[in-house]
This record gives C-alpha cells, structure tokens and sequence, in this order.
C-alpha cells in the first residue's frame, strides 16, 4: 500500500509544481510592462517641454512692462562731509585745488613765479609807502631841495634856548614785528628857525635840509599849534 501511494503523491506534486510556477513565470511578464510605463513619459517630456523653450520669446513685451512700471532709482545719497585740512600743507593743497592751479614743477616755473611775486610786492609796498606819505602830510619837496623828496617830521619844541634853534621831541609809536606789541619811542633833533618863531611846548612840523652845523639838519616850516 504505501509503494502504491507514493506515485500517487508524486504526481500531485508534480501537477501542483507547475501551477505554482506558473505565477511566477507571469510576474516578470506583468513587471515588464510596469516598467516600459515609466520609460513613455520620460520619451514625451521634451515634446512636452518645447512649449516652454517658446514662451520666454512670446513673453518679451510683457516682461518690458514692468520695467517701465518700475519706481525710479532713489537719488544717491549725499558724500560724507570731509573734514577740514588741519596742517598748513594740506591747506595749501586745497587752495590750490580750489583756484585750479599746480606747483611748478621745473626750475623755469620756479624762477617765473618768483619774479611775479617780487613784482607784486613791490609794486604792494610802494602804494603802501605812498599812504603813509600822505597820513603824514608829506607834500611835494621845495624847489630849493632838488628834485629829491626831503623826509617831514612832527614833533613838539622842547626847547628854544638857542639862537635860531630849537630841539624838538619826535615821538614814534610802532607795532613789533614778531611780538605785536606796541612799542613806543621818542628822538630829539635841531632844527633852524631863522626868526626864533617857535616857543617851548609848540607843535612843529620840520623838514630835512642840508647840514647847517654839527647837529642841525632839519628847518623849521609850520607852527601848527601854540602852547597854551
């Protein structure tokens, strides 16, 4: 009995081998057309795209439009103030700068701008000389003096003792030229006065004239106030 059951049993799994297999013999046939499905969009996607590629080019007029529409750039903001030059350098740099002028740079500049300076300060100090001339009174020299101008001092008698002479006090008041302090000082001369006019205390003026002794060398022109 058991020799005849056991054909029996082979056969039946010999008939259920195959029905078993059979389902995995379909699977890779199902899973092939599972993955040929992917691979179908992935050929249709550039058609798909082309479309896109165009439409940047379509879009062109609709993109200027918002760059007309766009608010104007703000204004740029003001430079930093600089600071002052602080050395005497640096500010003659900026003057310069400002008149739009340079440093000569050759020995031929140099020697032509000196002589514009020199220039200028002479013709400066002659118009200066020329208004003390005249807060003094200086007026034009006698005929008797030549054609030289004599120098017109003011100055008070101090003394009338001589005959024909008198000692008059000049007094000079001058600003120090490095110390801009007022210094004052005072010098005596003799000058000629033919009529013995001028009196102790008088207010003379007296102009140069030739050597008339040792010590007398000015002449006697105007009382301008007596003593009182």
């Amino acid at each position: 009995m058991a020799d005849q059951e056991n054909p029996e049993t082979t056969d039946a799994a010999e008939e259920a081998t195959p029905d078993a297999a059979a389902p995995d013999a379909a699977a890779p046939e199902a899973a092939a057309p599972e993955a040929a499905a992917p691979e179908a969009p992935a050929e249709e996607a550039p058609a798909a795209e082309e479309p896109v590629a165009e439409e940047p080019a379509a879009e062109e007029p609709v993109s200027d439009e918002p760059a007309a529409e766009a608010p104007a750039a703000a204004p740029a903001a003001p430079a930093a103030p600089q600071a002052p030059p602080s050395t005497p350098k640096e500010r003659k740099v900026a003057s310069r700068a400002r008149r739009g002028t340079r440093r000569p740079a050759t020995p031929e500049e140099r020697n032509e701008l000196r002589r514009q300076k020199a220039a200028a300060r002479s013709r400066r100090r002659a118009s200066e000389k020329a208004k003390r001339g005249e807060a003094r009174g200086e007026g034009t020299p006698p005929a008797e003096h030549g054609t030289g101008a004599p120098k017109v001092r003011l100055g008070k008698v101090v003394s009338d003792k001589a005959d024909k002479t008198i000692t008059v006090q000049i007094d000079v008041a001058r600003r120090h030229r490095r110390y801009q302090k007022i210094v004052r000082s005072s010098t005596t001369l003799h000058a000629h006065d033919e009529r013995n006019d001028a009196n102790e205390g008088d207010l003379v003026r007296v102009v140069e004239a030739r050597p008339m002794s040792r010590t007398k060398r000015w002449r006697l022109v105007e009382i301008l106030e007596r003593a009182k």
